[in-house]
């Protein structure tokens, strides 16, 4: 009622109601923010959670993540966290190895990776590999890279849209990957944009982070950074080669932890400037070319001399053209002491980044910290229904692990799956699986019905190995499918009548099998049209030329016939034969009742019987004997 009457009272004043509808939405908003960020760390190859100082910072056990080893970890520098366990992957685990994480908010990533070597005399050899993020390669270790501090780790900047994070580490033949922590620090969803380029298209890789005029390299939670910022590495550099010194102040400086970067204030309080010597600065470094690089640029005036407008104008150039013109810090910032940050992307072809502040009047030019991001087209992914189509693939075939099939299947281009061919679908957008290759590869399983989910597949050669089982009759869904070679293994069964309808079929070898009936007609005269097919080595077929000739055909109502009747009989019989059964039992407790009684007139009747037949028997005999006598006395 009170809120009533407040709004009641304020109708007649529109502008104090705006005032307070702003401060309440900007409170939601602050409110909204205040939420903690989602934090994953993982110590690699630890087998319980652990804190690290100074900050007690949380790492998770590795557990569920990937395949690999684990072992101990030579910590290189400061800067790593100091941890003592890492995993590695050697190349008999396969090529490609990932880190898989699930449940993780969709939202904008700092994603970190940091890298030791193995603590082991028999690991000697630094190992050189690739980096890719959800299916982008976004960085190659370079050699010497244990011996340089920031080249340790590899850090870039990620949107997640569907709760589930991969990073993979590709064997280049140098070595075995290792990896000793994994972070993942959210970030505010509009961090570093750079134009219409930015969002879930791109990655920016952090090629280059320098807190100017301080030698001390430092986190943002080191100098006072909030979480949402992320927890940025600053490398700390007193002067460049060639030009500048250091210059610092303790003076409070403004407008820093604004929205979206959240840039913390002791970034801004040292600087390098120019002198009399060298008035302008100059500042380089090698890139990879042909590609584009965001560049971000930190300034405050913190020279207490400077203490209007015009007093220092400079121009910046990125590789000598000029970015950014007749810069005026106290003009842009609003005063001293106060935080502005220029951005400006742009396309480097060479492979060197040059950033020049070149003094137009006043004093020398100034600068306190630099940014570089290279700005990395995300991939593409690989078709998720193909993706699960292989993996059910790689599991009935047996798949060995030297062959990997870990990660995406099509992306990194550079690190496609081996025997695995793939093509962009411009309709869908994805990649999807056009051709397998896995001949003479000692797999030992057998074929699935999801092999047909591999609908874009047009060749396919399992051939010289020991796969065992029939042949899915759903291969013949595939209609581009035109290479089919399953010679030379153990399939058995019949020859699915569905493979006659593949017009597209031009290759079909099954022989040296166990295959046996009759091959369907459709293949029989399909050679006549220029097509390969080889039947050849399975004893069991028969029904075209080569082959021997087939007994009577019968349609399959015919066979679903004689079945029935088969059946009908068997049962007839079986019926009979518990009718006779049943009636010679009968029989049989009637003549064990009649035996078992033992009442006299039932003794008698059976005496009587008994006389009566014997009585018949010696009848015809005297008979006889009285004709014979009475024949004698007749003779004379």
């Amino acid at each position: 009622m009170l809120l009533l009457r407040s709004f009641v009272h304020l109708r007649h004043r529109p502008l104090l109601l705006c005032i307070i509808l702003s401060s309440a939405c900007l409170w939601s908003s602050a409110a909204a923010k205040s939420k903690e960020p989602y934090v994953m760390r993982i110590s690699c190859g630890a087998r319980d959670d652990l804190k690290t100082k100074p900050a007690n910072t949380l790492w998770y056990r590795d557990f569920g993540y990937s395949g690999g080893r684990f072992t101990n970890a030579t910590v290189l520098s400061f800067i790593e966290p100091q941890l003592k366990t890492l995993r590695y992957f050697p190349l008999s685990d396969g090529p490609e190895n990932c880190y898989n994480i699930n449940r993780i908010p969709r939202g904008y990533y700092e994603v970190r990776l940091f890298f030791a070597l193995i603590a082991d005399p028999g690991f000697d050899n630094e190992p050189v590999f690739d980096i890719s993020i959800k299916g982008t390669q976004i960085c190659s270790l370079k050699s010497g890279w244990s011996n340089i501090d920031e080249q340790s780790f590899v850090e870039a900047l990620v949107l997640i849209t569907d709760t589930t994070f991969t990073t993979c580490f590709h064997s280049t033949g140098h070595g075995d990957p290792s990896i000793l922590s994994i972070e993942l620090l959210q970030i505010d969803d509009n961090s570093y944009y750079f134009g219409p380029l930015w969002g879930r298209r791109t990655v920016l890789r952090t090629a280059k982070r320098l807190t100017c005029g301080s030698a001390n390299s430092t986190f943002d939670e080191d100098y006072g950074g909030i979480l949402w910022g992320g927890n940025r590495f600053w490398l700390g550099v007193s002067s460049f080669p060639d030009s500048g010194r250091p210059i610092s102040t303790e003076h409070n400086i403004s407008q820093t932890l604004v929205s979206p970067n959240l840039y913390p204030e002791k970034l801004y309080q040292s600087a390098i400037v120019g002198d009399d010597e060298q008035p302008d600065l100059s500042f380089q470094m090698e890139v990879n070319p042909n590609k584009n690089y965001s560049v971000w640029l930190h300034f405050a005036e913190i020279d207490s001399n400077i203490t209007g407008k015009g007093q220092r104008i400079f121009d910046i150039l990125l590789n000598g053209d000029i970015a950014f013109e007749n810069v005026d810090i106290i003009r842009m910032a609003g005063g001293s002491y106060a935080a502005l940050v220029l951005n400006k992307t742009v396309e480097v072809t060479g492979r060197t980044l040059i950033i020049t502040l070149r003094t137009i009047s006043g004093s020398h030019a100034l600068i306190n910290a630099i940014e570089i991001f290279e700005v990395i087209w995300a991939e593409s992914r690989t078709s998720t229904e193909e993706v699960r189509a292989l993996q059910t693939l790689k599991n009935s075939l047996g798949l060995p692990r030297r062959l990997g099939w870990n990660g995406d299947p099509c992306v990194p281009q550079q690190h496609p799956w081996s025997g695995v061919d793939c093509q962009f679908d411009r309709k869908s957008g994805r990649w999807v699986i056009d051709g397998l290759g896995l001949d003479n590869q000692g797999l030992k399983g057998f074929l699935p019905n999801d092999i047909a989910k591999l609908r874009h597949l047009q060749s396919i050669n399992l051939s010289d190995n020991s796969l065992y089982g029939a042949i899915p009759s759903s291969l013949g869904t595939i209609a581009g499918l035109q290479t089919l070679d399953l010679s030379y293994n153990q399939l058995n069964g019949s020859i699915p009548e569905t493979l006659g309808r593949l017009m597209s079929l031009q290759i079909l070898n099954l022989n040296g099998n166990l295959l046996s009936g009759r091959v369907p007609a459709n293949l029989g005269g399909r050679p006549l049209h220029r097509a390969s097919f080889n039947f050849t080595g399975n004893a069991g077929l028969c029904g075209i030329p080569g082959l021997p000739t087939c007994g009577p055909h019968l349609s399959v109502p015919a066979k679903i016939g004689i079945a029935f009747g088969s059946l009908f009989g068997l049962l007839l019989v079986i019926l009979c034969v518990l009718i006779w059964w049943k009636r010679r039992a009968n029989i049989r407790r009637t003549q064990k009742i009649a035996s078992s009684r033992e009442a006299p007139y039932a003794k008698a009747r059976t005496s009587f019987a008994r006389d009566v037949q014997m009585t018949k028997h010696q009848r015809p005999h005297e008979q006889a004997r009285n004709n014979a006598e009475s024949a004698s006395n007749l003779l004379p």
